[in-house]
């Protein structure tokens, strides 16, 4: 059984109990010859609040205890049987015995009957529409609540698949870094210290916004300068890179190492050389950026699985509830990036 909700309903007991208690002995004609001059008339209206008081506490406790243990959903039958009872059987024999009471108190010469089964039959009523009330209230809270843990689940599950995309980031991109220094310190020795000098700035972009959802733009063109910078210490000119954009970057959010991304997958399936550059392009726009490059598949390459595809692109759906759109022509490749705008 889940947990019990709380309402908070204070003022409507304050307003109904005394009503009841005021509406129901002038529409049944309780006050019989009693009138407003005597004592005994403003009197009955005190001991009918109080009526009105048991009944509706007598109920609501037997409302909450029964809570404890049926459900509309797994006991439908027994719940409905069980409030029916509880309501019925409670409200008919204390009002009968309370209006008895008053009869004999106020000095009548004997219980108006007719008039007893009246607001007996008014309290029943009014107490099945208050449960009614009551229930309805209490299932409304039960699904916001239903909906906010289960918004909070959905939310816990995202962290933990951004967090499990995330970590896939620092292998790959060191894989690849090493792969690439090996080379250097194999071919050019002084190219593999400014490689190694670069990288450590790179790395070190990684590491500060790896836990971060998103940074500014700026930020991400200006590590996307870096990285370039160590493709260049590999490939010479056999890579470009040019950027285009307004330069007004700081009002624009993406998630971190984006664009690192594409960057990297345009030189590890494309061929690389210095008598025909391969030119990769970054287009800025007002949402979104484009990164496109020719396709010059390379000779050896049977096919690839575009893990950092994919999982930037489920990044960006964690993220941003956006995706990714990448579009291959016979010549071009080309990919595009949703990008937020800050709320400043």
């Amino acid at each position: 059984m889940k947990p019990q909700s709380q309402i908070n309903d204070l003022n409507i007991r304050l307003l109904f109990i005394p009503f009841f208690g005021i509406a129901i002995p002038n529409l049944t004609g309780l006050f019989g010859h009693v009138t407003f001059r005597s004592p005994l008339y403003w009197i009955g209206y005190g001991y009918f609040i109080l009526i009105s008081f048991v009944i509706w506490h007598g109920n609501r406790y037997l409302l909450f205890k029964q809570r404890e243990h049926y459900d509309w959903f797994q006991n439908p039958i027994r719940k409905l049987t069980t409030l029916v009872f509880a309501n019925v059987f409670y409200t008919a024999p204390v009002t009968a015995l309370m209006l008895l009471f008053w009869y004999y108190f106020a000095g009548f010469a004997g219980p108006d009957w007719n008039v007893i089964k009246l607001v007996t039959l008014m309290n029943v009523i009014a107490v099945i529409f208050i449960t009614h009330v009551y229930e309805t209230v209490f299932l409304i809270k039960e699904r916001e609540s239903d909906l906010l843990q289960f918004e909070k689940l959905e939310r816990a599950k995202a962290q933990a698949e951004l967090a499990a995309l995330k970590s896939q980031i620092d292998p790959h991109f060191m894989f690849n870094s090493l792969n690439t220094l090996s080379y250097l310190i194999e071919n050019d020795r002084e190219k593999a210290l400014r490689f190694n000098e670069h990288l450590s700035d790179v790395y070190r972009y990684i590491l500060m916004n790896k836990d971060r959802e998103l940074v500014q733009l700026r930020e991400e063109i200006e590590f996307l300068n870096h990285y370039f910078s160590l493709l260049q210490l590999r490939f010479g000119k056999g890579v470009q890179l040019t950027i285009n954009g307004n330069g007004e970057w700081d009002d624009y959010l993406i998630p971190p190492i984006s664009l690192q991304i594409l960057l990297e997958n345009a030189v590890k399936h494309n061929q690389v050389d210095e008598s025909s550059p391969l030119g990769i392009r970054v287009r800025i726009g007002d949402s979104c950026i484009v990164v496109s490059n020719p396709r010059r598949p390379r000779l050896a390459e049977n096919g690839s699985p575009k893990t950092g595809l994919k999982t930037l692109n489920e990044r960006y759906k964690l993220i941003t509830g956006r995706e990714i759109s990448i579009q291959t022509e016979t010549d071009e490749y080309s990919v595009t990036l949703p990008i937020l705008r800050t709320t400043s």
